[in-house]
């Protein structure tokens, strides 16, 4: 499993320059808040996925006063070698680079370095629009299944060249059959994807809720798509006059949502803060849990202020449950450091501790 042993952060938010070494087992960083624990982690995560988790432009991640930012990450891999990673953003463009060789394609490194966050921006996945949801979906599937990345993004363009025809005067109606014939190709095996997703995803969010809570509600996943009815072919003929008019297309896989629930209501109408709060964590453990099986091997697992509106006793008995013999390597970050320091202590005596301040990073 790729283990992340040291990192180079360069102008990346408010991290200047900074070169770290990690524990192969749990690293925690504390800090006041706005001191760069976040910033951290993020890192971590865009070395893994080439981009900030919030999915937002490069430019946002500037250090202020800066037009570029660079990264490099040493792992251990599989096989017992050292990989090197970089990635190099600028405004315009962005390079990413394995043992000093570009990719030809950055979508080929998605995958290569399995990676799960938790963090209080989850809560869009129950409060924001299905757009959210589906991120999360994709960011997930992709990581484990090249063929479904790939059939995103030739989904994504095809759907894209459709929209700008639809704004034509005279379209062709010839065109939209085609194109209609491949959005049908590449959208069945998305909507397939995502379907067995949610049903292998549902019962051990169940299983992680329960402990969490002592399973005094019920919660579960809806997967709901426009091609649960009909095929996308069927649907994008009888939408075509409907879209010509609207100017975008109206129905399709990238309109599908996943509708989280407690006790059959809506978890965003139905859950307290509380209760949503533990969904959400139990969503990402399951995801956890879901890519180890898929991989063979646990992936990095960053914890961003996971003590937020969870009790102790439920943090402790969640990392207890990761932190097990065959567990990965974790990053956890909490403005207390005696908080977090002790729960480790009560865990493993192998960890590295990082105070942050100010974009600066000392071993404690």
């Amino acid at each position: 499993m790729p283990v992340l042993k040291k990192i180079v952060v360069q102008n990346f938010r408010n991290i200047a320059l900074q070169e770290l070494e990690f524990s192969s087992k749990i690293n925690c960083i504390s800090g006041n808040n706005g001191e760069g624990k976040t910033n951290l982690l993020e890192a971590i995560w865009c070395l893994s996925m080439t981009k900030a988790s919030f999915g937002g432009p490069d430019r946002y991640n500037f250090r202020y006063g800066s037009k570029s930012f660079a990264l490099a990450g040493d792992y251990r891999m599989e096989n017992g070698t050292v990989g090197k990673f970089a990635i190099e953003a600028s405004e315009g463009e962005k390079k990413v680079r394995r043992d000093g060789h570009f990719y030809q394609r950055m979508s080929d490194h998605i995958g290569i370095l399995p990676i799960v966050m938790v963090s209080p921006s989850d809560t869009t996945l129950v409060s924001e629009s299905g757009e959210e949801r589906r991120r999360f979906a994709n960011s997930v599937l992709s990581q484990m299944d090249k063929a479904y990345l790939n059939d995103m993004q030739h989904y994504n363009q095809l759907l894209a060249t459709r929209n700008t025809a639809l704004k034509n005067s005279n379209p062709d109606p010839a065109f939209f059959d085609v194109v209609d014939y491949r959005l049908q190709e590449y959208g069945s095996r998305i909507h397939e994807g995502r379907k067995n997703f949610a049903k292998a995803l549902e019962p051990v969010v169940r299983h992680y809720y329960e402990l969490l809570s002592g399973a005094a509600e019920e919660v579960g996943i809806e997967y709901r798509s426009d091609l649960d009815k009909s095929p996308l072919s069927e649907l994008l003929a009888r939408s075509r006059e409907k879209d010509m008019v609207m100017g975008f297309t109206g129905v399709g896989v990238h309109r599908d949502d996943f509708v989280f629930t407690m006790n059959s209501h809506p978890i965003r109408k139905a859950g307290s803060q509380g209760q949503q709060k533990s969904f959400l964590v139990s969503l990402k453990f399951a995801q956890y849990h879901i890519m180890k099986d898929s991989y063979g091997f646990p992936p990095i697992l960053l914890l961003d202020d996971l003590f937020d509106k969870l009790d102790m006793n439920r943090v402790g008995n969640l990392l207890k449950m990761v932190a097990g013999e065959d567990f990965g390597q974790i990053f956890i970050t909490d403005s207390n450091k005696v908080r977090v320091t002790s729960l480790l202590d009560s865990i493993t005596s192998e960890k590295a501790c990082f105070e942050a301040s100010g974009g600066v990073f000392k071993i404690v």
